[in-house]
């Protein structure tokens, strides 16, 4: 191979030959300055220079004499020539004449400087030998080995005076391949000196076209010379657009010259322009297009074409020409593989270097080329290097988002980008097992896009899903509106380019309308607000002329109608076309290739009409006269078309009968003759395409590729941008659906574990675009990969289950990554949690969860020593420590990278050696699987939930517990799983309780909505519940930030919820409810704000204390309330005295605790009347309504009159009234006797109005002592009871004289009542009844406090005798 520099080759030729001619140098030119100096070797190298010279010189000479002398050769004369004039002529020739003044020259004393002569002194003899036709191919080669050494010792420069270097090498055609060979060295070393950059642009343009001549010179040559011809094109090709990046931009002038005047300059990009011209005329496609031949008739060798496309694929960086486009896309559809790949690859690199301004051109190729022959239309074997050329592209770092942007957000593209994916999608979605290369090919391909996506989206910031919602609010003209206008801000950009996506959407939505009525169409475009509110016909004209799918026959027959609004449509439809400089029939397919002419002749005219009338408008040559005659000559036209292309036309017209027919048509003179042939000569062979349905071109013809190259100068640039989220969003989700069918279909059904990992890869990077608002996807991905783990097998007994996930690695891979979309992408899960948590419960069921143990947050009150106490009952419990957190900021590729290292891991357990299942055996195998999952930091890390997620998950959890969906064996399953399910939901309720108001009321509706479920069992649901509901009320009281009254008082309506569906929880949930329900009397007292919250929590300690194993520890935590008082206030007074109540009258309540009750609940009056006097700003709306649900029917009428002290006397009262009819004599007595107290100590300071004085009387004085008498007398008529009897005769005594002193102390207050009358009868009544009775005790007990009663009122003066009436009237 020729190197750019002198090298080994060149120099020893030189200084061999040069040491032969040493000997003439003279004796005096020694060096000056010693071996090292300077001057001596400039001087050593310019005498070996000139030995070179002369020892080429002579052996040029000795090659022409010896070929003369012995072949007879017409060079040199020969003795027997008998025309010694000739051979006279030939001895003083030119050539030897020039070779010898270079030897006299060579050893002059005045040549020592070669640097400094001009090179057409050495160089000119040996080029004159190369150029002449007469010498021998020896000499000829023996010249050019000449030239190439001077070439290489760079003996001169650009800085060397004199002409440019030689260009110009050729000789005879029929010379020998050792002249050829050493032909393309010369050409490959003039362009590698120096001094090349001083060559002409015509002059480098000469150098290609002479290595271009050898190139067809070897095909026919020997395959050595073809290959070293085709390498030196390739050489020169690349030197020469190497210098591309160098040239600065200049004016040029518009002069013609080939450049032979610009020497001086250099060759520049014209000469480049040129080549490239010349490299794209070897595929020139327009003979074959337009002669409307076959695929297999070509102008033009397919290995010229597949050596012009390597030869531009090495040039192409920054230059190209719209011609080249054209002649890609024509062979694209017709070459061989080969050709198609090469094809691909240049269009690869005009991507890289040029899409800049080649919008239009590649939206063409991958629609006339890629796409069509990636769907197979071609044959499986260009389909497969198809889908490997898109591959190609998409794994270019920028093509995905570029792709999306230009094309799909383009109202009047088409959707390049999702055509591309799809297609991806059916070329790889499997039909058989196993895949074929091209499957696994697309497969890649798309695997390749999602990554793309994925990697370069900004995870660091994860928006909701309503970021992304769009609205089209108004309309605004938007067809043409080009997207640079919007650079400067790059979030108008954005948004103006999703606003575009929006559009599209619609229009084809609306296109779709259309094509099933034409009226819903239109209507549907103002409903989304694409078109004007009032007809607006530019609107219309746009929808038609870029909507793609449209009917094409519905078109035109909107177009034909007479009415002025579908007239006006036609005259704006035809000015979007652009015709000028364009032939008549090319104008008129363009046109009629949008949609089909109706059948009638009248649209048919007026359709024409508007076209002659816009073609004619565009016009800049002055053929035709007039509109009329445009009109006229396509009505001509289309008639021709008709004749030359319908089969049942037997007779063809004729060019001159087509001339003739249109003559006088141009204002009554004739169009030019040339004009018409032209376009009968274009009709007949290429027939105008009237379009059907589809509308789609069959292929890129030249009309077609015509308007393609005028749009592309007028339509706005490629769109260079960068990735953003909202956009890679947007590109993701048109393609979501195919993408993830096809990964599923493949997951499923391919056995390659290489092929299933990239399936795991693929569906993360997924679930990863996902995050931004696409929450739907990561749902789809879990169902998914539920499917494949084979635990939700309905059909399937546990063996079985079992069985199949400890020998299908896609079973168990698909578990492992169900959970790991639920650790990592959680934050977008919604509905998916369901299909999580019963993969979770079966994987209970099958003994496969891991046995790990709660670990909630470490706090120093006693919520966490009682949260470490509740124990679980389902054997199943999940740490907080986890590997993986939702949502956290940066590193989110590194953590991925982490999720496929496990999975690599996982793929190694089970191969090698040392596979677990070898070491621990199958179950413990399995085990390690599932312990990879992680599957307790999905519940302990679920803080970084969002509210929706949280609350899906939630509800997932409860209807579990509820057993919806679930199928349980035995009780015993049904009630682990429902207490798994529970710890689940306490767990992550524990770790977002510092937003408990943004999920409890969903969690506690839930709760409502499980419980009326048809087959609801509230056992175990409740059992289970109220401990876990008291754990999280717990939680909530120890956390100050979280707690607050609705938060309060949500939990506890789900508490009084969860006890009141079973009542029998308390027989096996007593110990941890009294535990509960202490620790918040004991602890949290203090902190209890809600009406519900001490109603719950004193009921449920009253009831625990019935339980002989909780009464003692109910007992205490009430005594303590009570004893300190500072918390017991009138908001949660009435409520204390029925908890009190409940253990003063139970019946396993000991002697002593409840006399001590007892008192404490007589003491409590204190506090009544502190409050009453103290008169603080307790009172109101709350406090009246806890008085009034504190007390029944009587106390009602007290609460009434507005004293809350009064009320609440009145539940105080109650409850002792209440106290003194359980069965144990001394309790009775006491709480009669304390009530007395209670009394008299409210008697004088609670201000008790007349009203409640006799509410206090009728319903618990009168109700204690009639229910006493009421129990007495029934013990009387007992058998065996007169024990009893006699002790409740003692307690009627001690309430009748509670009776009376209650009595005289409000008698005052009781007289000013308007009922004293009937209240005084009653008195009486209960008097008379008393004493009527058969107790002794009571016989003589009622005349004295009768007595002692009328006396009182007497000194009153309120039992007083009338004239003519009785006492008290």
């Amino acid at each position: 191979m020729a190197r750019p520099r002198g090298g080994g080759d060149g120099d020893s030729d030189g200084s061999g030959r040069g040491r032969g001619g040493d000997g003439g140098e003279p004796e005096g030119r020694k060096p000056v300055g010693g071996r090292g100096s300077n001057g001596g070797r400039s001087r050593r190298k310019e005498l070996g220079v000139s030995c070179m010279l002369n020892t080429e010189v002579g052996a040029v000479l000795a090659v022409i004499r010896r070929s003369g002398s012995s072949d007879g050769g017409s060079f040199l004369p020969s003795p027997d020539d008998g025309n010694p004039t000739v051979a006279t002529g030939r001895s003083d020739s030119h050539l030897l004449h020039s070779l010898k003044s270079l030897r006299s020259l060579i050893f002059q004393p005045g040549v020592g400087e070669w640097r400094s002569v001009e090179p057409s002194v050495y160089l000119g003899p040996f080029i004159e030998v190369v150029q002449s036709g007469d010498v021998p191919a020896a000499a000829t080669g023996v010249a050019l080995s000449a030239i190439l050494k001077i070439l290489k010792l760079d003996i001169f420069d650009e800085k060397t005076p004199g002409p440019a270097m030689p260009s110009t090498l050729w000789t005879d055609p029929a010379s020998e391949d050792a002249v050829l060979m050493r032909i393309l060295q010369v050409l490959t070393a003039v362009l590698r000196n120096p001094a090349s950059l001083l060559l002409s642009d015509h002059a480098v343009c000469t150098v290609v076209n002479t290595c271009f001549q050898v190139v067809q010179q070897s095909a026919c040559r020997g395959h050595l010379l073809q290959r070293n011809a085709r390498y030196t094109m390739h050489e020169l090709i690349q030197t020469i657009f190497a210098r591309l990046p160098e040239i600065q931009a200049a004016e040029h002038s518009d002069s013609d010259t080939d450049g032979d005047g610009a020497g001086e300059a250099g060759y520049g990009a014209r000469c480049m322009v040129h080549i490239f011209q010349f490299l794209c005329s070897l595929m020139n496609v327009v003979e074959v297009v337009d002669s409307g031949e076959g695929t297999g008739s070509s102008c033009s060798d397919e290995a010229i074409q597949l050596f012009a496309l390597i030869l531009i694929s090495s040039a192409l960086q920054r230059i190209i020409q719209d011609d080249l486009f054209h002649h890609l896309i024509h062979y694209g559809t017709r070459a061989s593989p080969l050709v198609l790949s090469m094809i691909c690859s240049t269009v690869l690199n005009l991507y890289h270097f040029l899409r800049g301004s080649l919008r239009l051109q590649l939206e063409a190729f991958f629609t006339f080329v890629l796409l069509r022959m990636a769907a197979g239309t071609a044959g499986a074997h260009l389909q497969e290097v198809a889908v490997e050329g898109i591959i190609g592209f998409c794994r270019q770092p920028s093509f995905v988002i570029e792709m999306y942007v230009n094309y799909d957000c383009d109202p009047i593209r088409r959707d390049i980008f999702e055509e591309t994916v799809r297609l991806l999608c059916r070329a790889a979605f499997p039909t058989n097992t196993p895949l074929s290369p091209m499957q696994i090919q697309a497969f890649e391909g798309l695997t390749a896009v999602v990554d793309t996506i994925a990697e370069n989206m900004d995870f660091d910031r994860c928006p909701d899903g309503e970021t992304y919602q769009m609205a089209i609010t108004e309309f605004k003209p938007f067809w043409l509106e080009r997207s640079d206008s919007h650079y400067d801000d790059p979030d108008a950009w954005v948004e103006f380019t999703r606003m575009r996506k929006l559009k599209k959407k619609r229009i084809l939505l609306a296109g779709s309308h259309f094509n099933r009525d034409e009226k819903k169409g239109l209507e549907f475009l103002k409903f989304s607000r694409l078109v004007p509110e009032y007809p607006d016909a530019k609107s219309i004209a746009f929808f038609f002329r870029y909507t793609p799918g449209l009917d094409k026959n519905k078109m035109g027959d909107f177009l034909g109608e007479p009415d002025e609004f579908n007239i006006q449509v036609l005259r704006e439809f035809t000015g979007t076309f652009d015709f000028s400089g364009v032939i008549l029939d090319t104008a008129l397919r363009t046109f009629l290739e949008t949609f089909r002419l109706p059948g009638e002749s009248q649209k048919i005219q007026r359709i024409l009409e508007a076209f002659s009338e816009r073609f004619y408008e565009q016009q800049s040559a002055d053929i035709f006269a007039g509109m009329d005659a445009v009109f006229i000559l396509c009505y001509s036209l289309i008639m021709l078309n008709t004749d030359q292309h319908n089969p049942q036309v037997k007779k063809k017209m004729t060019e001159e009968e087509f001339i003739r027919n249109n003559r006088a048509i141009n204002g009554g003179k004739d169009l030019p003759r040339e004009y018409l042939s032209e376009l009968f000569q274009s009709i007949s062979n290429n027939a105008i395409t009237l379009f059907g349905q589809s509308g789609s071109a069959a292929e890129m013809a030249s009309a077609r590729w015509v308007d393609l190259v005028k749009r592309s100068k007028l339509d706005e640039a490629f769109i260079l941008c960068d990735y953003e989220h909202r956009l890679c969003r947007d590109a993701f989700a048109a393609i979501a659906g195919p993408s993830v069918a096809t990964l599923s279909a493949i997951f499923e059904q391919t056995d390659d574990e290489e092929i299933l990992h990239e399936c795991i890869q693929g569906f993360f990077s997924i679930a990863r675009i996902s995050q931004h608002g696409l929450q739907d996807i990561i749902d789809e991905l879990i169902a998914c990969f539920c499917k494949f783990t084979a635990l939700l097998n309905p059909y399937a007994t546990a063996e079985e289950t079992l069985f199949t996930f400890s020998n299908d690695i896609r079973s168990r891979m698909a578990t492992l990554a169900v959970f790991t979309i639920a650790n990592k992408f959680g934050v977008s899960v919604r509905g998916g949690w369901r299909n999580v948590l019963d993969c979770l419960l079966r994987l209970k069921k099958l003994k496969l969860l891991p046995q790990l143990v709660v670990e909630s947050d470490k706090s120093t009150d006693s919520t966490s020593d009682f949260s470490s106490h509740v124990k679980s009952e389902s054997g199943v419990l999940f740490s907080s420590s986890n590997t993986y957190r939702f949502g956290s900021s940066g590193g989110d590729r590194k953590r991925t990278s982490g999720l496929m290292g496990k999975f690599s891991q996982f793929l190694s357990l089970d191969s090698g050696a040392d596979s677990l299942a070898n070491v621990c055996g199958e179950f413990e195998n399995n085990q390690k699987i599932i312990q990879q999952c992680q599957i307790e930091s999905i519940f302990a890390e679920s803080s970084k939930l969002p509210d929706e997620s949280l609350q899906n998950l939630g509800r997932a959890l409860i209807f579990a517990a509820a057993g919806k969906g679930q199928k349980f064996s035995t009780p015993v399953e049904e009630e682990e799983t429902v207490g798994l399910c529970w710890e689940l939901l306490v767990t992550i309720t524990l770790a977002n309780i510092h937003r408990f108001l943004a999920f409890w009321p969903q969690f506690h509706d839930y709760f409502t909505v499980v419980a009326q479920f048809p087959l609801f069992s509230p056992c175990p649901f409740s059992e289970k519940a109220i401990l876990g509901l008291f754990t999280i009320c717990l939680k909530l009281f120890s956390s100050p930030s979280a707690h607050d009254k609705p938060s309060e008082e949500l939990i506890f309506r789900s508490v009084n919820l969860m006890w009141k569906l079973d009542k029998e929880i308390f027989d096996t949930c007593c110990e941890g409810i009294a535990e509960s329900a202490a620790c918040l009397l004991t602890e949290y007292r203090g902190t209890i704000q809600t009406l519900l919250g001490w109603k719950t929590v004193l009921q449920l300690l009253a009831i625990t204390g019935r339980h002989q194993e909780t009464y003692h520890q109910s007992v205490e935590a009430l005594i303590s309330l009570m004893a300190n008082g500072k918390d017991i206030t009138r908001f949660n007074y009435g409520y204390c005295m029925e908890a009190a109540l409940g253990f003063a009258a139970s019946k396993t309540s000991q002697m002593e605790d409840s006399l001590r009750i007892i008192d404490m609940m007589a003491s409590s009056v204190e506090w009544l009347i502190q409050w009453h006097k103290s008169g603080h700003a307790e009172s109101g709306g709350l406090l009246s309504n806890a008085s009034s649900c504190s007390v029944e029917d009587g106390s009602k009428a007290v609460g009434s009159s507005g004293n809350v002290e009064a009320s609440l006397f009145v539940k105080l009262a109650e409850a002792l009234r209440k106290t003194s009819m359980v069965r144990r004599e001394e309790i009775r007595n006491h709480a009669v006797a304390a009530l007395r107290r209670c009394f008299a100590a409210a008697a004088a300071e609670l201000e008790f109005p007349p009203a409640s004085c006799i509410g206090c009387f009728n319903h618990i004085i009168f109700a204690m002592v009639d229910d006493l008498h009421e129990k007495m007398v029934e013990y009387s008529r007992r058998e065996g009871s007169e024990r009893e009897m006699r002790s409740m005769e003692g307690t009627l005594k001690e309430a009748m004289e509670l009776l009376v002193d209650v009595y005289l102390r409000f008698l005052t207050s009781l007289h000013q009542s308007p009922s004293f009358r009937t209240f005084w009868l009653g008195f009486l009544r209960r008097m008379d009844t008393c004493m009527k009775g058969d107790a002794g005790l009571l016989q003589d007990l009622v005349p004295k406090l009768l007595k002692k009663v009328i006396i009182e009122m007497r000194e009153k003066e309120i039992l007083i005798q009338r004239d003519g009436t009785s006492c008290g009237r």
